[in-house]
């Protein structure tokens, strides 16, 4: 009796094992990670006017029940009830104090530029081009309209114009925000890149000033011995050569001179 109720028990699990392994298969239930499903929606503007350095860092703030929906002036209300409907959760509008712009890019008036680069180190999607001393120009569509590049430059020549009003449809907007997310992770990848090599750089510099450091030494060394070297041998051709079969007298004299040539160098 006992036996098959085993039997029965066994075959039950085996059954509902297949069960839901065939609803996993059917119905494709999502395994990506949720900070990755609100990245997806974010504009990718990498503006900061969420309070977070980047559209990352705010997805996962959201994931983890650390900041609300409505923060992202650049997704709009669109963006707010996207997430909304993504996480289950009721439409937050945004507060009175964040104004809403319309799409806009970045304009550098380029006879006023002097070609400082600070606007090319704030742009967090590469879309400025340009090079020290030389003219910058802002490539107008990689640009976010993050308008992180208008506070660090020193000559005020940097506006944000508003783009014709076009409104894009959502898989454009979509696709647009990959490629600038894009466009932001290889930016870090190169500044991490960059700090590697001048640190790979700068400990090269430390190793070689140290050992030419420790060769002069060396060779200061190998110098002093070689004069040392050099006096005794001159000292050695300098003295008597006929003073095995000298008397004590003879002796005392010789001394005597010695001190008074010593006495006289001093």
């Amino acid at each position: 009796m006992l036996s098959a109720v085993l039997i029965i028990i066994s075959a039950i699990t085996i059954v509902l094992g297949a069960v839901l392994m065939f609803a996993s298969f059917k119905f494709n239930v999502p395994t990506t990670p949720l900070a990755d499903r609100i990245d997806d929606i974010l504009p990718q503007t990498q503006c900061g006017k969420c309070g977070y350095p980047g559209c990352r860092p705010y997805a996962e703030a959201i994931a983890n029940h650390e900041a609300e929906i409505n923060h992202c002036p650049p997704g709009g209300e669109a963006g707010i009830r996207e997430l909304a409907s993504l996480l289950g959760v009721a439409f937050k509008p945004f507060g009175a104090d964040v104004v809403i712009k319309p799409p806009s890019v970045a304009y550098i008036d380029e006879n006023i530029c002097i070609g400082c680069t600070l606007c090319l180190q704030a742009c967090p999607v590469d879309a400025i081009s340009g090079a020290s001393k030389l003219m910058h120009t802002v490539i107008s569509p990689l640009c976010t309209g993050c308008e992180l590049c208008v506070a660090p430059c020193p000559v005020d020549c940097i506006s944000i114009q508003p783009l014709p009003q076009t409104a894009p449809t959502r898989e454009q907007q979509r696709a647009a925000a990959k490629a600038a997310r894009e466009r932001y992770r290889f930016r870090l990848a190169r500044i991490e890149r960059d700090k590697r090599e001048k640190a790979e750089r700068l400990a090269q510099k430390e190793a070689a000033a140290a050992k030419t450091a420790v060769t002069q030494e060396t060779d200061a060394q190998a110098l002093i011995q070689a004069a040392l070297e050099r006096a005794k041998a001159q000292a050695a051709a300098a003295a008597p050569k006929n003073t095995a079969q000298l008397t004590p007298e003879q002796q005392a004299q010789i001394d005597e001179i010695e001190a008074r040539r010593a006495k006289t160098k001093e």
